[in-house]
């Protein structure tokens, strides 16, 4: 690979970044272009190869001069396989690391990519900004709300980019849809439905054993305490353990939940309550593969959201989706596009998106991680808004979290209305944050 003019171009990324403009830094659009042609590409690193990881490395493929450079993986059998895709598809060299530190220590690394388990976002993220790097990070963007608005403080303290990955926030249709709910097609809206349903089979009873010898399990538990390794757990079921995971609610539910209360153009909720369980399968599953929430919002405004892990029929021919509901009718948004009713539901107009995305995969890939990917790299090079900053991406993100809370303690969470703060309840209280393996503890 070609030596890179590093420094020059980091540096210009980052001012730029910050200024939002090459005239802002005093000079002319002649010279600024010029500059611009010569130094804008980006290059990202990535950790994490599974699932969203393929997804990510392919939306920044398809992003105008961004190069991939580094890649990590704790597991040496994903990495050593995701490097000779990357080579063979996208042409792309790359340094392959174990360790994530190892890999923001590099200075050829603009932007930083994190598709990892649910318990390694926050973390990484932080990490990455301190190192001075840009910052992708998949949803859900903290295990804990603790997490989440250390997340928030370090995005402010260094001043780097950070999208929260809810790439419907970057669909031309729904932005279009939030559009025009916002100026009054609805008249005032009131409440949104989220759901989901899959079916998802069970995953049976681990067997504690030594870890294979291509994955470093200390590695891979990195900020969470230790527990010896069981054979049900990699590469997808830490999504069910509370130790690493978030449970369905967080790994799919904060995408409509933020749907929602973006048309709702709500904050915080005043109170959460949630009901469900394991229902489907007995098993190790920590989580709900059932559950319903209700949250309620300052002025007569609610969200409800259904998850259903193991039961995949559909609401309204759809795996997943939200419905916002106002007193002049209402809409039906999900990932490919909206329809909008009328108060008797009768079908006034219906808009799709030009391409299609996934729903209820694992992977979730589509043109709208294309979009969501270009929209933080525009905001890397030219200030560009995000269309999912971190600050707000996390309001979001509490969502999911009120309501495993809710379900955990059995009782009505009450919430701060200005700052989401548990109101209250000193069970719920303490699960705002978690216990980190000694040594792991994040800071900014």
């Amino acid at each position: 690979m070609k030596k890179r003019s590093t420094t020059s171009r980091r540096s210009f990324i980052k001012k730029t970044a910050v200024t939002g403009t090459g005239l802002a830094m005093g000079l002319s659009a002649k010279s600024y272009n010029r500059i611009l042609g010569a130094n804008d590409r980006i290059n990202f690193g990535f950790a994490g190869l599974n699932g969203r990881g393929n997804a990510l490395l392919a939306a920044v493929h398809a992003t105008d001069n961004v190069e991939i450079v580094a890649l990590c993986d704790v597991d040496s059998k994903v990495l050593e396989k995701v490097k000779g895709k990357v080579k063979e598809n996208m042409g792309a060299s790359t340094t392959a690391y174990k360790d994530y530190r190892k890999m923001l220590a590099s200075k050829d690394i603009d932007a930083f990519a994190i598709a990892t388990p649910d318990h390694w976002h926050a973390p990484m993220a932080i990490d990455g900004v301190k190192a001075g790097k840009h910052v992708y990070v998949e949803k859900p963007c903290c295990h804990n709300p603790a997490e989440g608005e250390l997340l928030v403080k370090a995005q402010q303290k260094y001043g780097l980019q950070v999208q929260m990955g809810n790439q419907q926030r970057s669909g031309a249709v729904t932005q279009q849809a939030i559009k025009l709910i916002h100026e009054g097609l609805l008249g005032e809206v009131y409440h949104g439905k989220a759901w989901y349903a899959n079916t998802r089979g069970s995953i049976g009873r681990g067997k504690v054993m030594d870890a294979p010898a291509h994955l470093d399990w200390d590695l891979f538990q990195g900020p969470a305490p230790r527990v010896p390794y069981r054979s049900n757990i990699v590469h997808y079921n830490w999504h069910w353990f509370w130790n690493w995971g978030t449970g369905e609610s967080n790994n799919n539910g904060t995408h409509e939940m933020d749907i929602c209360r973006w048309a709702l153009g709500v904050k915080y909720p005043i109170k959460t309550n949630s009901s469900g369980g394991r229902f489907q399968f007995e098993d190790d599953w920590q989580f709900y593969d059932t559950q319903i929430v209700n949250f309620e919002f300052p002025g007569n405004k609610m969200i409800t959201w259904e998850g259903r892990s193991c039961n995949g029929l559909n609401f309204r021919g759809r795996g997943r989706g939200v419905t916002i509901h106002g007193t002049k009718g209402s809409m039906l948004i999900d990932r490919n596009g909206y329809i909008h009713y009328d108060l008797k539901g009768k079908v006034v107009e219906e808009v799709k998106e030009q391409k299609a995305s996934a729903t209820t995969n694992t992977v979730g890939r589509g043109s709208l991680d294309d979009l969501h990917m270009n929209n933080l790299c525009n905001g890397i090079r030219k200030g560009e808004k995000l269309n999912s900053p971190i600050e707000d991406g996390n309001i979001s993100n509490l969502m999911p979290h009120l309501a495993n809370i809710a379900q955990e303690c059995a009782a009505v969470v009450h919430t701060d209305p200005d700052t989401g703060y548990i109101i209250g309840n000193k069970k719920a209280e303490s699960m705002w944050g978690r216990e980190y393996e000694p040594g792991w503890e994040p800071t900014i």
